[in-house]
């Protein structure tokens, strides 16, 4: 039992290790490869991508991204308790199944993790959006969020996504272009980024009108 119990310590030790250091890897160098991303390549979708530092991405985008996900991005450390119990309410009374992640939350999903796993899954996310935070800050969780979110099939970051629906770079989106790619980045492999219809068309409407908020009201502060 004892050596069992060595080893299981030498594990933990190990994987505490190992994650911070790619935490602290990853502040400085843009993460080479996702799980989604993995998964993507033996789907036969392949993976296009393009890094695009913040400072270039038009401010919009970022904007979108906080009106459409996590509108209080710049208050909370990771956890927005609020958007959670909301969602709980929400789902428990039935109809669209809502989430309470929280943008950081799903870069630490998306750069360390995969996308299905349950409760051990969402305990690990808790754990790298601790080290995010605690490490990168706001302004790089969102660049890196931005440049590794899937924005459709086998597209990632909005550089990409950008290029793929509106054959231009990110630097020069509008506001409409910027809110419609923010309405895919729920369901990417589902929603159009090109003529959406339906709900889609309508939550990128949404979010439209909401950039004018989040600038106005200061909610993008910690990445200006």
């Amino acid at each position: 039992m004892r050596r069992i119990l060595g080893w299981l310590l030498r594990l933990i030790l190990a994987f505490v290790l190992l994650s911070v250091a790619m935490t602290i890897l990853y502040r400085f160098v843009a993460p080479p490869i996702t799980w989604t991303m993995i998964g993507d390549v033996f789907a036969g979708h392949g993976v296009t991508r393009k890094w695009m530092p913040l400072s270039r991405i038009d401010p919009d985008m970022a904007r979108a991204a906080i009106a459409a996900e996590d509108s209080r991005f710049c208050e909370h450390h990771g956890f927005d308790f609020k958007a959670i119990a909301g969602a709980a309410v929400r789902n428990a009374k039935g109809g669209r199944i809502r989430g309470g992640s929280t943008i950081s939350q799903q870069t630490a999903k998306n750069v360390f993790l995969f996308q299905n796993g349950g409760y051990a899954r969402k305990a690990l996310e808790a754990y790298f959006t601790v080290l995010i935070e605690t490490i990168w800050g706001k302004h790089r969780i969102m660049e890196i969020y931005l440049n590794v979110a899937e924005t459709g099939i086998g597209t990632y970051g909005v550089n990409a996504g950008a290029l793929r629906y509106f054959k231009h770079d990110a630097a020069q989106l509008s506001p409409r272009e910027a809110a419609q790619i923010a309405a895919v980045l729920p369901l990417p492999k589902k929603r159009a980024g090109i003529a959406p219809r339906g709900f889609t068309r309508r939550y990128g409407n949404a979010i439209d009108r909401r950039i004018d908020v989040v600038r106005n009201d200061g909610l993008d502060s910690c990445i200006r």
